[in-house]
């Protein structure tokens, strides 16, 4: 199961979960360590602005004010993790998670987001969610996800609530049609 780094996880339809019942989860870090990754469709009520103002941060030069914050997962819901475009050696308590995309969780991200001196492309999400070491494989193996190399048109060029959808697309697949028995022959 190594290499689902710079992967989605498309949620099965029969996941019942409440926190991961019809979500598409990015999977940022993947390794024998187990699993980091962000949800990525659910949007919160708060946005950009909301944010900047609870966090006394100057957002006069950003152009993104109206952006909503995603429901990144029930792990760490007070911590802010940005997914973007672009090198992770630009900013502090960052990690590459694809050939041109990193994850950062520093405050400086967010203060040059909001000087309109970011990365061209991001999601802020709040929260994440994490697997222990082979817990993703045995939930893969139960058919709980589906899963699909990341794009940025789904990450950065599709609205949230239709990115599940889209991603799945990338397969081929209408996940409304999948069955809830794993094909094990």
């Amino acid at each position: 199961m190594q290499g689902l780094r710079d992967h989605f996880l498309m949620a099965m339809p029969h996941l019942e979960d409440e926190n991961f019942a019809g979500s598409l989860t990015y999977i940022c870090d993947h390794d024998d360590n187990g699993t980091l990754g962000l949800k990525l469709n659910q949007p919160m009520e708060l946005t950009l602005e909301a944010l900047f103002e609870q966090l006394e941060i100057d957002a006069s030069e950003c152009t993104s004010l109206d952006t909503p914050v995603l429901d990144g997962g029930p792990v760490h819901r007070e911590r802010g993790f940005i997914l973007h475009s672009g090198s992770p050696e630009h900013w502090d308590s960052s990690i590459r998670t694809g050939e041109n995309r990193a994850l950062t969780t520093s405050m400086d991200i967010l203060h040059a987001i909001a000087a309109g001196k970011g990365p061209e492309q991001f999601l802020v999400c709040l929260g994440c969610v994490g697997w222990e070491p082979e817990q993703l494989a045995q939930e893969i193996k139960d058919n709980t996800w589906l899963t699909v190399e990341a794009s940025d048109e789904v990450l950065f060029r599709t609205p949230a609530p239709a990115r599940l959808e889209t991603a799945a697309g990338h397969l081929g697949v209408d996940l409304n049609l999948l069955s809830r028995e794993a094909g094990h022959g």
